[in-house]
């Protein structure tokens, strides 16, 4: 019974009288409502008094407003509580009903303020104090970062310094807002009623108990499951339940692997078998590989020699390709296999990555664990007919491809070019450089010399489109002969001289003159055009020996011969050049005495020039210069 109908009931029995009148009855039935009102405010007002500020009681919502809900906490006005403090107001409804704090008993409205939050952080309080207590675990949501670490929302607010977050310490802290995760209380102060708490420990606890199971039944050969944490070049790290494994890089597949992210990445799942265990050191050496069989064992059987296969390519290198015959099985095609014709330099001027081609078993070594594959193989060999399109001593066109010090390639067709060395550019010409005659690009026509298809080569020149000028040569000119010869060069131990056919022959220092000539350029010039006379003919290293020296020798014979024959046959030679030489002596010989004479023009010759230099100096109008005409002409002089 209600505190209510108690006191009506009280009130009731003691107005009880014997059957009044009808007036009567009106004037109880209002003492009656009179009594029972003055009791109602009495218990409202009794009711007021348990009311008070900060306290948790229990409300029910009784109507949903856009800002408030209006909630019935029996009282004598319903409270409000603020719509934003419920995560999911569009679910509200009447009825429901939730605890809330009282921060005001009565607002100037009359209505009391309530929160809920703040009861619900008053009863959260309770719980993380009793997880804390038992050592137990809370599930939080990372609610925003900041200074030193984060701040967790485990029904209330909590810090997670960043060094208790992970194992290994992360600066990117924004990447966990928003997650959920299970925490370790770590500390709890009442007083101030702050919280710290770490995952980092539930973690380590959690691995603790893992490696204990892995440490009692870890065995070599066992396949067992494990994360990938980290990756380095030499291989990566997995996590197989509390202990890091080492899978190494070698040991992933049994193909090539260049680093190991080619294979695994981090946080991958993956189940690996244990190589080796060291319970003392808690070392583990993992392998992916051994997982499946050894695919090199059958290679031999699998990949003939000189069958024709097809792999797809996966590596590049600047000496050659690699292509993935199947999985782990990998071969290399040199760049020398790659083209009968072409010079390729770098596999991705024929290939590109990911192409699946046609290619040749050239070797199979299964213990090194190699295939050779070749590419042209599959293609025919142009270089076998080679010498039916071009055949030797047949003439062709071609276009200068590339210039070497020795020579020039002459490209004959795609892939085709043929060697034209510097010494079959010219027969005469002393070509030292192909540049000085060829330029890159530049078509020419050449002479096929010689073929070596094992080698693939070929000789071209240029030269024996040409008569040879030496058969003319040594057979116009033979030893002896008088020549007429341009200066072509003069060098320090005599004079390059062309003759008519272009063929050039030597005049050496010593056969210029019959005076010692210290330089050839005191008697010579370029482009001089003197008569010698033959003195030598080399065939073979094709050389040609000139002499002014003993044309001038045999020119003065000829004129003594014919001096001699011109005076009747009766003279004596010997008085009548007694007679004209002044200074002769007896016992000379006509030759002798035609040398001298001959020198001794030539020095008069020489000193009229250097006279007649000199003459010009000193009458030069020029005052400026007078120094050095007369110089000139005293080192003339001297």
């Amino acid at each position: 019974m209600s505190e209510e109908q108690a006191v009506r009931d009280s009130g009731a029995a003691a107005l009880a009288v014997p059957e009044p009148a009808a007036g009567m009855l009106d004037l109880e039935r209002e003492l009656e409502e009179q009594l029972a009102a003055a009791t109602m405010d009495s218990l409202f007002l009794e009711q007021e008094t348990n009311f008070r500020e900060g306290e948790v009681v229990r409300g029910r919502i009784v109507e949903v407003m856009d800002d408030r809900v209006l909630v019935d906490i029996g009282y004598k006005s319903e409270g409000t509580v603020s719509i934003g403090e419920f995560s999911r107001p569009d679910d509200l409804k009447p009825g429901d009903e939730f605890d809330v704090f009282i921060d005001e008993p009565e607002n100037e409205n009359g209505m009391p303020v309530l929160s809920k939050i703040k009861a619900d952080r008053i009863k959260n309080w309770e719980i993380v104090q009793k997880i804390y207590e038992e050592d137990g675990i809370i599930e939080g949501i990372i609610a925003r970062r900041v200074k030193g670490g984060l701040k967790v929302d485990i029904g209330i607010d909590a810090f997670m310094p960043a060094s208790q977050l992970t194992f290994r310490p992360t600066g990117d802290l924004e990447r966990y807002i928003g997650q959920k995760m299970e925490v370790k209380i770590i500390k709890l102060t009442k007083r101030r009623r702050n919280v710290v708490v770490s995952r980092r420990k539930l973690l380590e606890e959690q691995r603790a108990g893992e490696k204990q199971r892995l440490l009692d039944t870890i065995a070599v050969g066992r396949v067992i499951p494990g994360e990938v944490k980290n990756i380095t070049d030499f291989g990566a790290f997995v996590d197989v339940g509390g202990i890091d494994g080492l899978l190494h890089v070698t040991d992933m597949s049994w193909g090539r692997v260049k680093h190991p992210s080619q294979v695994v990445s981090v946080g991958d799942k993956i189940e690996v078998m244990v190589l080796n265990f060291d319970p003392q050191s808690e070392r583990i050496s993992l392998g992916l590989k051994q997982k499946s069989e050894n695919p090199w064992k059958t290679a031999v059987d699998q990949y003939p020699v000189g069958s024709i296969q097809r792999g797809k390519v996966v590596s590049m290198t600047d000496y050659g390709a690699f292509v993935q015959l199947e999985e782990g099985v990998e071969g290399m095609v040199h760049v020398s296999e790659m083209s009968w014709t072409r010079r390729v330099r770098h596999p991705n001027e024929v290939l590109e990555l990911d192409n699946e081609v046609a290619v040749m078993v050239l070797s199979v070594d299964p213990e090194a664990e190699k295939i050779a594959l070749g590419i042209k193989q599959t293609q025919p060999n142009p270089w076998k007919s080679i010498g039916e399109r071009f055949p030797i001593g047949s003439t062709v066109s071609g276009v200068v491809r590339n210039l070497t010090d020795y020579g020039a390639f002459v490209q004959l067709e795609e892939g085709i070019d043929g060697l034209l060395h510097v010494s079959d550019v010219s027969w005469t010409d002393k070509v030292t450089h192909p540049n000085e005659v060829l330029e890159k690009g530049q078509e020419v026509t050449v002479k096929i010399l010689s073929i070596d298809p094992e080698a693939e080569k070929i000789s071209v020149g240029m030269k024996q489109l040409e008569e040879d000028p030496w058969m003319r040569v040594i057979e116009k000119l033979p030893i002896g002969s008088h020549v007429e010869v341009e200066i072509a060069k003069l060098v320090s131990f005599g004079a390059f001289a062309k003759l008519e056919n272009g063929v050039e022959g030597l005049i050496h220092v010593s056969e210029l003159a019959d005076d010692r000539i210290q330089k050839p350029e005191e008697v010579l010039n370029v482009g001089d055009k003197v008569m010698a006379k033959v003195i030598s003919i080399g065939p073979v290293d094709r050389k040609i020996g000139l002499s002014v020296r003993e044309y001038e020798r045999d020119l003065e014979k000829q004129m003594i011969s014919e001096h001699g024959q011109s005076s009747g046959g009766q003279v004596d030679v010997s008085a009548q050049v007694q007679r004209s030489v002044p200074g002769y002596e007896a016992g000379k010989s006509l030759e002798d005495v035609a040398h001298e004479m001959m020198a001794a023009v030539r020095n008069a010759e020489r000193a009229a020039a250097e006279a007649a230099a000199a003459a010009a100096a000193e009458a030069a109008p020029v005052a400026d210069e007078a120094p050095a005409a007369d110089a000139d002409t005293e080192e003339k002089a001297e």
